[in-house]
């Protein structure tokens, strides 16, 4: 099982595991050995609660199918274990951050001070960069 919170886990038959041949460098291991992992969790079927459901369905990440399914892929490791460790850790970092609510931001004006202070700076350097000129006589 998956613990995301102290009141979300997500039972281990709900995450399938597929085991892949990796890619990339690794000499022979690479050809001999399934190593990489395929994680697929379907959102629409699992135990989630309607809030988290919702949430990662509308979440844009290339990870999520339209289907309502999540897919990752690791390969970082040699070994199955560390690879389905580090997939696992990967959906919980997923379902966190899509069910993470933002802070909503409130419009401000910028003071006074600030303003006069900012066209003080532009005034300043409009200086300098006419004192670059050519000179008359």
């Amino acid at each position: 099982m998956l613990t995301i919170s102290n009141r979300l886990i997500i039972p281990r038959h709900e995450i399938e595991f597929n085991a892949i041949r990796a890619q990339g460098n690794g000499g022979q291991n690479v050809n001999k050995v399934s190593s990489a992992i395929h994680l697929r969790f379907d959102i629409k079927r699992s135990c989630l609660p309607e809030f988290y459901k919702e949430r990662l369905l509308a979440y844009g990440d290339k990870r999520i199918t339209s289907d309502g399914v999540i897919i990752i892929k690791a390969q970082s490791f040699r070994d199955q274990e560390r690879n389905k460790e580090d997939a696992l850790a990967r959906l919980k970092e997923l379902i966190l951050a899509a069910t993470k609510v933002e802070k909503t931001r409130r419009a401000t004006k910028p003071t006074r001070s600030s303003q006069r202070k900012r066209m003080d700076k532009k005034n300043q350097r409009s200086q300098t960069k006419k004192g670059r000129g050519k000179v008359n006589y």
